[in-house]
């Protein structure tokens, strides 16, 4: 039987899908009306996505507490947090859930055929049949509740979206983002914020909250999505006969409407929170925005990735070379936001101030007007095209399973046309027809129509505000604070027992019986063989070369290694500086924005980095390899292509172009600014590692808030330092980029090899020769304990220390006890009760462990909850097959499926590290055969982590402030 002879099923559309080799199938269910498409390919990464159209009707955040909440237990699955034990005992290679501003989504993969049934089974009773009903605590818990756990206490409120919605209001880019679609779209539900305004959440009932999932989440309302390698009969009949017949059609109105253009553009302009001693100037963002069409026009949707491209995203580009030029702020971006019904195109000024508004939008329109008139950079338009059409065909989306990618771009088109759901992934001929278009006046004539002569847009300004945040604190303290006092003795005692109840549902265990309702795999549906290492050493043109013998389906991947060990201490920002500008600033024989389209015309890019590689034999001495990087990959017969730029970037960069050089420190002082707000966590880390680590303090000086403080005072003192600036990076340059310092790593077939020798022979013929000094690099760390303020409304605390240092050992039970901390004893106590959005933890054979939260409204109470860490590993205490769940939850992290270039990478990162393969192994079998006493032993590291002491918060200023005993030095980024 094949799948047109299911009975319970219609089908409505089949077609062959060539540009990512598989088979597609639209399907109807009969009875329910649930829409369901399948695409069947050799994938063994199979991926299940049951999707739902959940439009806004205001900003309390309703699509996103239900995305939440409806994990929280259901009717065959009743634990309080199924979601969470999945984690722990499946093999998932993917598993979360989205809420977007139109939809919400509930995607799941794995390439185990038991595993990839159980999360489907979870999934689907999660969303028809979840425990929301019977238990208002979910609502409470994940959305929102007040919060006052005795009479004398303040009263406040608590909720993990709630949390998470006031640290993500609290990034001037995520308000400007709300701001932009809010205003271009005021008689659509785009109007409202999906995620929910921290100011409204509080306006949402329990009541509205289940109308919510009565209304919106039913088949007939759903976007079911199966990818892959499977018996997709078989999926079919059990999701008809589990849940798809057990409900008939209801027509369900939740179409995406459709927003009339204006008569004019409009501007809005909205406040944003910065820190008491930020400046007000230089710190407004300004934005341009034009809606383009719809997202079904699959000519257009990809058209405007081309053009955000040519026209704005590469360096040198037209839009954002004017708008640098002009002086209009200090860094320039942009976006194409094509997954929304009607798509956005952005052009954005960050750091700049109000009076330029006029400037920036005459600037952006006789810039376009001149290319109009005058026509495009078919160069730039052929490097657009190109570099989409490779990554396209080369279908890497990192660690995300491609046929994740391939399901959510469908919903760009799906979810508002029922039969056009293939348009954007079956997408070769529509990159054909973009080629034939360059030099036609096509581009030209979507530029005048689009975003010249287009009345349907916004200008929108976001003006910085001191004092916004504790001002908004202080009105919510005091209208809490009136409503305390509004009620009675009786009421505010029901308060204090909601609040204590809350915290006893949340504490209580799950029964046994429930607990074991969750499918979980067992130990010997693991393999015990390790990922095979492919390194090959060689000498090509008497270069060390690592190479990988892997199939990249035609693509060459190249890696230029030079070791950073002769640069001194004082200098390494500099390197830093010179990562960023080396790529982007004109060279001997191309403007910088040639350079960039040369290289996409013909590769699918190169970049530069700087890596860290410690030799694990030698982790005491704290010994590490710091390399200067540059990577590119392309097309074996394009290969010379791309060693001929690498050649021009490492030798013949014109490091002494000041004024392209002092924007390019703009604009890195603005994206780090950038980076510390939304990845705190991961900024925190860092910097509380530097504190004695000498390979972190290395990455701190380079990418970190040191070299963030660094680069704010050459740009502010830039004219005095300037020649030093040049001189060090001239230096740098002829010292890091020699023939005697440099290896290479290469992965390719066979085949790709070919021609090798005289490539490489070329490269290093053009390295610098020149003397120079021999110096080593010997760093300094110092304990300091840091709070960094800013206008957050939340924090990210971090608390470190090298284990080994103090007296621990690695062990690959460590991994386990990763996954047991992030989804029992932190998830418990730091976002269940806590209310954070996130909690993480790690530890690595170098020693160096870390706790961290993300998102967290509270600083003092983490703190202590990691001090309990110790404690609950001595008494850890869980059945067998909860151990077996933790197990399985960590093998799950480590085998993730890895495309061609990340199995070369993670062979190399072995090489570097000296991590052999009986190393692999032997780590493997101590986290397959771990018991629960292996796991009590760990509590040793633990307090070795917790005895270095060292502290790193990034987040408000008032939490800081009455925290400021915990540390030694207190400012402000």
């Amino acid at each position: 039987m094949s799948v047109k002879d299911l009975s319970a099923y219609e089908l409505v559309k089949e077609e062959d899908l060539k540009g990512i080799k598989s088979h597609g199938m639209l399907l109807k269910h009969k009875k329910s009306g649930a829409r369901i498409l399948l695409i069947e390919n050799d994938d063994d990464n199979k991926v299940f996505n049951i999707g739902f159209r959940t439009p806004p009707s205001d900003s309390t955040g309703v699509p996103h507490i239900m995305e939440h909440s409806v994990l929280c237990g259901s009717k065959n699955f009743p634990a309080k947090d199924p979601f969470v034990e999945l984690v722990k005992g499946s093999l998932n290679t993917f598993l979360n859930a989205m809420t977007y501003p139109d939809k919400t989504v509930y995607p799941v993969a794995s390439c185990n055929d038991k595993d990839f049934q159980n999360l489907m089974h979870v999934y689907m009773d999660a969303v028809f049949y979840p425990n929301i009903y019977q238990h208002e605590e979910i609502f409470r818990q994940e959305g929102w509740s007040y919060k006052m756990d005795s009479l004398e206490d303040d009263l406040a409120y608590n909720g993990v979206v709630y949390n998470e919605m006031k640290g993500a209001f609290s990034s001037p880019e995520g308000v400007l983002d709300r701001v932009v679609l809010n205003t271009l779209f005021p008689d659509t539900s785009y109007a409202n914020e999906s995620g929910g305004d921290p100011e409204v959440i509080p306006e949402l009932t329990y009541e509205q909250f289940l109308d919510f999932h009565r209304r919106y989440y039913h088949p007939s309302n759903s976007y079911i999505y199966l990818y892959g390698n499977m018996d997709m009969e078989e999926k079919l009949n059990w999701l008809d006969q589990e849940y798809l017949s057990k409900f008939d059609y209801a027509p369900v109105d939740s179409k995406i409407r459709y927003q009339e253009p204006f008569d004019k553009v409009i501007e809005k302009e909205m406040p944003y929170s910065i820190a008491s001693d930020e400046s007000e100037e230089d710190n407004t963002y300004i934005s341009y925005n034009k809606v383009i069409g719809t997202s079904l026009d699959e000519k257009l949707y990809l058209a405007f990735e081309v053009l955000d491209y040519a026209l704005l995203s590469a360096p040198g580009a037209p839009l954002k070379r004017a708008l640098t030029d002009a002086g209009i702020g200090k860094d320039i971006m942009g976006s194409y936001d094509n997954g929304i019904y009607q798509p956005i195109f952005s052009v954005i000024a960050k750091n700049a101030n109000v009076e330029q508004k006029e400037a920036f939008v005459k600037v952006i329109e006789d810039t376009l007007k001149d290319i109009v008139e005058n026509g495009m950079d078919k160069k730039a338009l052929e490097a657009g095209i190109n570099y989409n059409e490779f990554r396209y065909r080369e279908a890497d989306f990192g660690g995300y399973p491609k046929g994740l990618m391939y399901g959510l771009q469908i919903m760009d088109s799906w979810l508002y046309d029922d039969e056009k759901p293939f348009i954007h992934i079956e997408a070769l001929d529509t990159f054909e027809f973009l080629k034939a278009q360059v030099g036609t006046g096509y581009y030209e004539e979507l530029i005048r129509k689009y975003l010249l002569e287009n009345t349907h847009g916004a200008i929108v300004l976001i003006k910085p505000e001191k004092g916004r945040t504790a001002r908004m604190d202080k009105e919510l303290q005091e209208k809490l604070q009136a409503y305390k006092e509004s009620l009675t003795e009786e009421e505010r005692k029901e308060l204090v027992e909601r609040s204590n109840a809350l915290e006893a549902y949340q504490s209580a265990p799950d029964a046994v019986e429930n607990l074991e309702k969750i499918p979980v795999l067992s130990r010997e549906d693991i393999s015990k063989e390790i990922e095979p290492i492919i390194n090959e050493e060689k000498r090509i043109a008497d270069v060390p070369v690592v190479y990988h013998e892997i199939e990249t389906n035609g693509i060459g991947y190249v890696d230029v290694l030079f070791d950073m060990s002769g640069v001194e201490e004082a200098d390494l920002p500099y390197v830093g500086i010179l990562q960023g500008v080396l790529g982007v600033i004109d060279t001997e024989n191309y403007k910088y924005g040639e350079l960039f389209n040369e290289i996409n015309v013909h590769t699918g890019g190169i970049g530069t980095s700087l890596e860290l590689y410690t030799d694990i034999s030698k982790v005491p001495e704290k010994e590490f390899k710091a390399t200067f990087e540059i990577k590119g990959k392309a097309l074996y017969q394009k290969l010379p292509v791309v060693f001929r730029m690498m050649e021009e970037i490492l030798t013949r960069s014109k490091l002494g172009d000041t004024k392209r050089i002092r924007e390019i420190l703009a604009m890195q002082k603005s994206r780090l600014l950038m980076k510390f707000q939304s990845s705190g966590h991961t900024t925190a880390v860092l910097r509380a590692m530097s504190y004695a680590s000498p390979s972190s303090k290395l990455k701190d000086m380079t990418s970190g808030i040191e070299f963030y403080d660094k680069i704010a005072y050459i740009e502010e003192h830039f004219e005095e330092e300037k020649d030093v600036l040049v001189q060090k990076l001239q230096m740098l340059a002829h010292k890091l980029f020699r023939a005697d310092n440099m290896m290479i790593s290469y992965t390719a077939a066979k085949e790709g090899l070919n021609g090798m020798e005289e490539l490489v022979e070329g490269l290093k013929e053009a390295m610098f020769e020149d003397p120079v000094e021999d110096t080593r690099c010997v760093l300094h760390c110092e304990m300091k304990n840091e709070g960094f303020k800013t206008a957050s409304k939340v924090q990210y605390v971090a608390r470190v220390g090298n284990f080994i240092d103090n007296g621990a050992d690695y062990t690959g039970a460590l991994q386990i006890l990763k996954v047991i901390l992030s989804y029992d004893y932190l998830w418990q106590n730091i976002r269940v009760k806590g209310g954070a959005y996130g909690c993480m933890s790690g530890f690595s054979r170098t020693g160096e462990g870390y706790f961290v939260s993300y998102r967290d409204p509270n600083l003092e109470r983490t703190m202590e909850v990691y001090e309990g860490i110790a404690d609950y590993l001595r008494n850890f205490t869980v059945s067998d097959r909860d151990m077996n769940k933790y197990i399985i939850g960590t093998m799950s992290n480590i085998d993730q499926p890895m495309t061609p270039s990340a199995k070369g990478d993670r062979s190399f990162n072995l090489y570097m590290n000296k991590v052999s393969a009986e190393t692999i192994k032997k780590e493997r079998l101590q986290i397959l055969e771990a018991g629960q006493e292996d796991i009590r032993k760990l509590a040793d590291v633990v307090e070795a982590v917790m005895k270095a002491e060292q502290v790193c918060v990034i987040g408000s200023e008032e939490k800081i402030e009455e925290a400021k005993d915990m540390f030694k030095n207190v400012t402000t980024f």
